[in-house]
């Protein structure tokens, strides 16, 4: 066989860029979810790759590609097989390899971020193991490997049913064996809403993604060597760009007008359900088409977000289940309608669109059916989800021993003063006569009518929520809460990095400040104790202060007045 420079060139320039999505996906799931399971997220991002890569060597890619059966290709331990007559023109086999195991990686690291925050890791691992072994390969034979889907005609350029929509589906299943994470729903099954910790790391992890699509689409030419070739790249280069660019303006104005204010996170999303749902006819449609295909991921993906949160009560705390499952199947069902050669809209009838959707449910089928089977038997053997109290205190520390993934920085929100010295005068001034003198004076004058005191409560922040629904029980609402870093005379606990043990002298804590008048003190104390015990070194402290006076500076009340709807 004589090789080809360029394709081969090709081919691993887009290996190199779908093996980088694994740091977009790694980087917005981590800014999706709560700095608590940081670590954990990131582990299971380079564990897909890392548990993907040997499997599919040993057994996915002979059952993908090592033979032409309907269903199944064939079992070639170490792809020692000969594959002459699927590799690309001019590209050896050990470069179609790598090419075909990046793709594998991505199907399988979808899944992460919708079973995040509450998910065993040791199960996760088992998971991603039995989609790269088996799964993904079976259905990728179906509709790449020449299998019966492919002999129907079904068209999947790069993807968007075979890895996305496989991977969709999977994390369908697995969030909804898994069930919500803890405090996601109220009694009434109302959704609250879960904030992500790092929104830039988000957006970071979206710009690395759209980078490395040019590849994952792009580059599935797999050629270079000819004219063809080359405009199909370009265009396909242009198609992918529209729809993501359109489904992001789409989705922002959507958002805009439903929810009055443009929404930062399904924007970012909108921008990979683009992505995804162009994938599957990238080669086959216009830049009108990908553009129209953009509209319409820009508007499905922000209501399937709300559907299976606020509906189906499937709790997808990165919205993996709409980008890639959604969009995935939508995109390649419009490619039927938008295909230039072959689609309804192009006056071609229906037979193409027909074996899309087709194509599209029976690989839904494949992947619940086979999921449920795994996500089950994981369930009732070594077990699927976290404990409670793991959950609650973090995945990090309690999977990995992972003190916190951001050493030395405090995650907080704070608010800049923007005031330049010239403006503080005048607005002095202002609220000075604005201000009634008797409110002034009141200021000055001692609370005597009813005794205040200061309770300080500093508490791992993983008892946070024990303690603000204790507190709400017993009367008390009204608090302020800070994150903080501290010790006691134990100096810390040793924990280990690499093997090497290392003390925390300071470690992240919660500070709670409570001022109160009509509840007893004692009270106060006793809730808090029964909130906030483990019996492990690190429960917190109680510390208790007199409270000379209280003003409510909106209106100038002083000592107990001041505290009526703040306690």
């Amino acid at each position: 066989m004589t090789y080809s420079a360029v394709n081969t060139i090709w081919v691993l320039v887009g290996a190199a860029l779908v093996f980088f999505m694994q740091a977009g996906f790694a980087m917005c799931e981590a800014g999706f979810t709560r700095a608590k399971n940081t670590g954990n997220i990131l582990m299971k991002n380079l564990m897909d790759f890392c548990i993907g890569t040997p499997v599919f060597w040993l057994v996915g890619f002979g059952i993908m590609f090592g033979g032409s059966g309907a269903f199944i290709g064939g079992f070639d331990p170490l792809v020692l097989g000969d594959y002459s007559s699927i590799l690309p023109s001019g590209v050896p086999l050990a470069a179609f390899l790598i090419f075909q195991t990046v793709f594998c990686a991505t199907a399988a690291t979808i899944v992460s971020g919708a079973m995040a925050e509450r998910t065993k890791f040791v199960s996760y691992c088992i998971y991603s193991l039995m989609i790269s072994l088996v799964i993904y390969p079976i259905s990728g034979h179906w509709i790449w490997g020449g299998g019966w889907l492919s002999q129907l005609g079904f068209h999947d350029f790069a993807g968007s049913t075979a890895v996305h929509m496989v991977g969709g589906t999977a994390a369908l299943v697995g969030a909804k064996i898994l069930g919500p994470r803890i405090g996601k729903y109220d009694k009434k099954g109302n959704p609250r809403a879960i904030l992500g910790h790092n929104l830039p790391i988000a957006a970071l992890g979206v710009f690395i993604l759209w980078f490395c699509w040019f590849g994952f689409n792009g580059c599935s030419t797999v050629a270079m060597d000819s004219d063809a070739a080359i405009v199909s790249a370009g265009n396909i280069f242009c198609t992918t760009n529209m729809s993501a660019a359109v489904a992001t303006v789409t989705a922002m104005l959507f958002t805009w007008i439903r929810f009055k204010k443009p929404d930062v996170s399904m924007t970012f999303n909108a921008t990979l359900g683009g992505l995804v749902a162009v994938t599957a006819g990238c080669d086959m449609v216009s830049i009108g088409g990908a553009a129209i295909i953009g509209i319409f991921a820009g508007i499905a993906l922000p209501l399937a977000v709300e559907f299976f949160d606020k509906v189906v009560k499937i709790d997808d705390p990165v919205g993996a289940i709409s980008v890639h499952g959604v969009c995935g199947a939508m995109g390649t069902i419009l490619t039927g309608f938008l295909s230039v050669d072959q689609g309804l809209l192009y006056g071609h009838g229906a037979s193409f669109l027909g074996v899309q959707a087709l194509g599209v449910v029976s690989v839904i089928a494949w992947v619940v059916v086979t999921m449920t089977v795994v996500f089950t038997v994981i369930k009732h053997t070594i077990g699927l989800r976290a404990s409670e109290q793991e959950e609650i205190e973090g995945l990090d520390p309690t999977e990995h021993g992972l003190a916190t993934a951001y050493a030395g920085f405090a995650i907080t929100e704070t608010v800049a003063s923007t005031a330049s010295e010239t403006a503080v005068a005048p607005v002095a001034a202002a609220m000075d006569e604005a201000v009634p003198v008797q409110v002034r004076k009141a200021a000055t004058t001692p609370a005597s009518d009813v005794k205040l005191s200061k309770v300080t409560i500093v508490c791992n922040a993983s008892r946070f929520e024990a303690l603000k629904a204790t507190m709400a029980k017993i009367g008390v609402t009204g608090m302020t809460v800070a994150q903080v870093q501290g010790c006691g005379v134990q100096k810390g606990k040793t924990e280990y990095y690499r093997g090497v043990p290392m003390t925390l002298n300071l470690l992240p804590k919660l500070q709670v400040d409570i001022v109160v008048s009509k509840v007893p003190v004692s009270k106060v104390i006793e809730a808090a104790q029964k909130a906030l015990y483990t019996g492990h070194i690190g429960d917190g402290k109680i510390f208790v202060y007199d409270v000379e006076q209280v003003v409510r500076v909106r209106t100038g009340e002083t000592g107990f007045d001041a505290l009526q709807g703040d306690e």
